[in-house]
């Protein structure tokens, strides 16, 4: 029975391997063709695009620096928070408040994102109503919607990693003298930064994904380059949504294979970086450790 149950497992795991495989040759398949400098610049010059001089009409490149900075602003909006909350929660589970708060994160992860979509375009709505009439879709708009999108993922990654920790560490801080916050900063941050950087990959791909919130935010087609906070911007996911769902040609249907692939390659080397980033994180971490332990045996 365990050996029958062992080859189910792996036959579930090689076919969700096969599945991965499969979307990634399909977009592999369909996008390699279209990487030309065409397909990110149009008829613009490469250099006069990326400096701003001249716009582009028939490329990705405006989604591609639209994508990057509402992710770098969402994350950057959310990741305060999520890792304070992370630690509030993780500091006392069992305390009435805590629970109320970490079933609030819990239904504000189980949202839908079209509704977080329409909440900020209600937002939209109620400001230009009440006492700011120049509202409108932008992309700090935007950016605050998948901020409140993702930031249930960085603090249930930080909860769980500060959790997951040996209660020893804050008693022998405790002992040493130090503050609950020198313990939390010096002691239990260090050693659960791999689980918060991998709850910031996860938010990462989660923001850089996303198609419903921007849609109803502040996205558009040809907006050019992002120019400011409060003005509208173009994204890869909703280019891979207007050119797969509206195109007119072959060419832009290409093109939003194209921009599907530009995402997968952009997302893929984030977490890449972000993963040697945390291996090296802990690989300094423990070093030192192990160095302090062989000088107190020397000694």
């Amino acid at each position: 029975m365990s050996r029958l149950i062992g080859y189910w497992g792996r036959l579930c795991a090689l076919f969700i391997i096969g599945i991965m495989l499969t979307l990634i040759g399909f977009i592999l398949f369909k996008g390699l063709p279209t990487l030309e400098l065409s397909l990110f610049f149009g008829d613009t010059a490469p250099l006069a695009a990326m400096m701003g001089l001249q716009p582009v009409w028939e490329g990705i490149w405006p989604a591609c620096v639209g994508t990057l900075t509402v992710v770098l602003c969402s994350v950057s909006l959310a990741s305060v928070p999520g890792v304070a909350s992370g630690i509030w929660l993780a500091s006392a589970p069992d305390k009435p408040a805590q629970k109320v708060f970490g079933l609030a994160v819990d239904i504000l992860a189980g949202i839908p994102s079209i509704l977080m979509g329409l909440f900020g375009f209600s937002l939209i709505l109620l400001l230009r109503g009440s006492f700011f009439p120049q509202a409108n879709a932008s992309l700090l708009l935007a950016s605050f919607c998948l901020a409140l999108l993702i930031l249930p993922y960085i603090a249930c990654a930080t909860q769980n990693a500060l959790s997951s920790l040996p209660k020893q560490l804050s008693v022998t801080g405790a002992a040493l003298g130090m503050t609950q916050w020198q313990v939390t900063y010096r002691l239990l941050l260090p050693q659960a930064s791999s689980g918060i950087m991998s709850g910031l990959m996860l938010a990462i791909g989660r923001a850089a994904e996303d198609t419903a919130v921007i849609m109803l935010t502040g996205a558009v087609a040809n907006a050019g380059l992002p120019g400011g906070l409060l003005q509208r911007f173009e994204a890869l996911p909703f280019t891979i949504f207007y050119y797969s769902a509206q195109y007119q040609s072959q060419q832009e249907l290409n093109m939003a294979f194209g921009a599907a692939l530009v995402l997968l390659t952009v997302t893929s080397i984030i977490f890449t970086l972000l993963a040697a980033v945390s291996r090296r994180r802990n690989r300094n971490i423990f070093g030192s450790a192990n160095s302090r332990k062989r000088n107190i045996y020397v000694r």
